[in-house]
């Protein structure tokens, strides 16, 4: 006999809710995971979203659906939210997987993630870019020693965003969205990380240059990583021609990703370096069944995971490292410090803000 299905509370019924969660949700199917509720302040916007989708259940009140006891909430609220949010739901028992960004500050998701325990419930963030096939391919071929030492990365996210994007008044600010590298670039931030490992220090300037908002708009950094990689990072909000694209050199081969939103298997390229030979070059071919880096097979795996007992991957401290990167990026860019791993904790100014209370101005331009 089949296990029962999952069921889940959908919190949020905004865009990305409803164009990208649901249909994932329906991908995995109702034998694994069903939607037993949304909860959405709008009542308009709420009733609108259960009749489209079918949800058999819908309520302003988190509380009130954490008492229906589900097994899984999902969590799709502006950043500001979070903190309160995951926290109701872990004391409620209950695992909770959290749209990005994580928190607005490392103090926030420290917080939230005191209520994980070793048997659950967890916090995994949504972090999809490092679940498709591609990644786990790259990472595997890494991890084996295959493609030798990396030596030099770059991880980029040169986005466009107009006007109308930072006219909802949460975007663009600290307090809100947390800024131009939380907002977009930490996705690629975080498929870094799961490359290559532990950071050791980072040097970054961030501006505004283009946009009337609180935060940067461009951002650049290097990085230094534990095995003695040098990366760089580049940001930006204000690039007509956008991309996402992670390049890695290593000893035998460049790897590269170059895409937007998502990528497939067909969007990495191995460049072997010359003299590499021809049976190494094919050791490096991916059979893996393609699987995009979208929202689907992150939560595929976390529904198999709570089913199995486990923790997810991106809770806890896995969840933590993009947003110390990123915390650390803004304390360099705002202080003019190379900022070491592990530095900022209680009692940091960073430790509460991203911006430490710096405003980003032309000196820092």
């Amino acid at each position: 006999m089949s296990p029962s299905p999952l069921r889940a509370v959908l919190v949020g019924a905004g865009g990305i809710a409803d164009a990208v969660h649901m249909p994932s949700i329906h991908e995995i199917g109702p034998e694994e995971l069903i939607v037993d509720s949304v909860v959405e302040i709008d009542d308009d916007r709420r009733a609108a979203f259960a009749a489209r989708w079918g949800i058999p259940h819908h309520t302003a009140s988190l509380e009130e659906a954490l008492a229906r006891r589900p097994d899984l909430v999902i969590l799709c609220t502006p950043p500001s939210l979070h903190r309160q949010q995951v926290i109701a739901c872990l004391e409620a028992g209950v695992t909770v997987w959290c749209e990005k960004p994580p928190a607005l500050s490392l103090a926030d998701y420290d917080a939230m993630t005191a209520g994980e325990r070793d048997g659950g419930p967890w916090a995994p963030i949504v972090f999809q870019q490092r679940y498709g096939s591609g990644a786990r391919h790259a990472r595997g071929l890494l991890a084996s020693g295959a493609l030798g030492r990396p030596l030099l990365a770059h991880c980029q996210t040169t986005w466009f965003r107009g006007e109308d994007y930072f006219a909802q008044p949460w975007r663009g600010s600290f307090s809100g969205d947390g800024g131009l590298i939380m907002a977009l670039g930490i996705h690629q931030i975080d498929l870094m990380l799961m490359l290559l490992g532990e950071w050791e220090e980072i040097s970054a300037q961030v501006a505004r240059r283009l946009r009337d908002i609180e935060t940067d708009d461009v951002a650049t950094a290097w990085v230094r990583f534990a095995d003695g990689t040098l990366a760089t990072i580049a940001n930006s909000a204000v690039s007509p021609a956008q991309t996402s694209r992670i390049r890695l050199d290593t000893e035998k081969a460049t790897v590269e990703l170059s895409h937007l939103y998502g990528y497939d298997n067909d969007d990495w390229r191995y460049t072997p370096a010359p003299g590499a030979s021809e049976e190494l070059i094919a050791s490096w071919a991916n059979h893996l069944p393609n699987e995009r880096s979208t929202h689907t097979p992150q939560l595929r795996r976390l529904v198999a995971d709570l089913r199995a007992g486990r923790r997810p991957e991106a809770s806890g401290e896995d969840g933590r490292h993009a947003l110390e990167l990123v915390t650390a990026l803004y304390k360099s860019a705002l202080t003019g410090e190379t900022v070491s791993r592990g530095s900022i904790g209680p009692g940091d100014p960073f430790y509460t803000a991203l911006n430490g209370g710096i405003g980003i101005g032309t000196e820092h331009a």
